[in-house]
């Protein structure tokens, strides 16, 4: 469940809630009881860093980007056919 941020356009109190993303919006301060709540845009904790999580997790276990490429080449068998005529 993700942490939002408020702050009250009345008196700047501000507060963090917990609330699922289908929950509508806090609009009244709990303190002076304003109706001035705004969400904040705050930075996450959650960065992907390094070389990607894609290439050192998904690359390698499915093999789909060498099996593209083996079937992109021409067999053995179709050359090996098409040369005896």
């Amino acid at each position: 469940m993700p942490i939002y941020e408020y702050a009250c356009g009345g008196c700047g109190h501000e507060l963090e809630a917990w609330q699922k993303i289908s929950d509508r919006p806090k609009k009244v301060c709990p303190v002076c009881h304003a109706h001035k709540l705004e969400r904040l845009i705050s930075n996450t904790s959650f960065q992907l860093k390094g070389s990607g999580w894609y290439v050192t997790d998904y690359a390698n276990k499915g093999s789909s980007s060498s099996a593209s490429s083996e079937a992109s080449k021409p067999s053995k068998s179709s050359k090996s056919s098409s040369s005896d005529d």
